[in-house]
């Protein structure tokens, strides 16, 4: 397949790097001083099981001498989304698919608003990576799995030949029978985990010990999952145990990505996060005070320092 990672950042890298390694024509976007690196270094994926490099087909920050390609794996920060999702209309073309693996869930639908719909599919990713230097992708944890669909969940050959390229190449790409509600299961978890993280500077070790921090986590969690099955989305009945089990697997020391991007002073996601919770809680009818709170603690943090 021919395919493309916008960007190749810390989920885009780690496919780069599966699929350019299972012999698949990969073409990675970045900038700056990490496409220079991956031109004259590859790009390096690290994780539990070593170091691995690759040098992809392509690297550029030109989308414009790509080509069409069959799979466009969309990993950007939200607010860049826009300015990212017309930079990719050079190289669709008409069975193009372009999966999205952003935080939140509203980035298939936007990306609607920008791209032909017949393009555009739904996807969640479950991986813990990050650009630890330029050029470089670290992988925190085993744990890596890309969930997608149609946007109606429907089968189709494109899903399926860019399921069976990344279960070949040795990541996880499971069948689901409705995207929503797994995109949904992991928001309703990353709601509780971003906001508390980042706005009370903590790991996941001090959500589990310190009571106060659990009540605030569950209570997050609670709000996120009433506004999904308000708005209709058929999350699972004992959800919220689902996700407080899955904290107790998770390392102590860590943290959601907003906390680290708040650390280091940069722009915060907080409006595809704690931000659309509290916004989407006006749009199904009920309050999430919680998330709203969060939210506005954070909120003079979104730009950066």
């Amino acid at each position: 397949m021919r395919i493309a990672t916008m960007a190749t950042g810390g989920i885009g890298g780690f496919l780069a790097v599966k699929l350019s390694k299972a012999g698949h024509e990969v073409v990675t976007i970045a900038r700056g001083a990490h496409l220079e690196a991956i031109r004259t270094n590859g790009l390096t994926l690290r994780s539990t099981d070593g170091t691995e490099v690759v040098h992809p087909f392509l690297a550029t920050d030109r989308t414009d001498e790509v080509g069409e390609v069959d799979v466009i794996l969309f990993g950007v920060k939200g607010d860049g989304l826009e300015n990212a999702a017309r930079a990719c209309l050079p190289m669709i073309g008409p069975e193009t698919v372009v999966v999205p693996f952003l935080n939140g869930v509203e980035a298939s639908d936007r990306l609607t608003e920008i791209l032909p719909e017949r393009n555009v599919a739904n996807g969640v990713a479950r991986v813990s990576t990050t650009i630890s230097e330029p050029g470089v992708i670290t992988q925190t944890g085993t744990f890596n799995s890309f969930i997608f669909a149609e946007r109606d969940s429907k089968p189709s050959a494109r899903i399926d030949a860019l399921r069976t390229a990344i279960n070949e190449a040795g990541s996880s790409a499971p069948e689901t029978q409705d995207i929503v509600r797994d995109l949904w299961s992991k928001f309703v978890l990353f709601s509780g985990l971003s906001g508390v993280t980042a706005a009370a500077r903590c790991t996941i070790g001090d959500i589990r010990t310190i009571p106060e921090l659990e009540a605030l986590f569950r209570r997050a969690v609670a709000e996120t999952t009433s506004i999904g099955r308000a708005l209709g989305v058929a999350l699972d009945a004992d959800i919220e145990e689902k996700v407080w089990a899955s904290m107790e697997t998770f390392p102590p020391h860590g943290r959601a990505s907003t906390a680290i991007d708040l650390e280091h002073g940069r722009p915060l996601e907080i409006d595809w996060v704690s931000g659309a919770a509290s916004r989407l809680a006006k749009k199904a009818g009920i309050d999430a005070p919680v998330n709203a709170a969060l939210y506005a603690v954070l909120l003079p943090h979104k730009n950066g320092r």
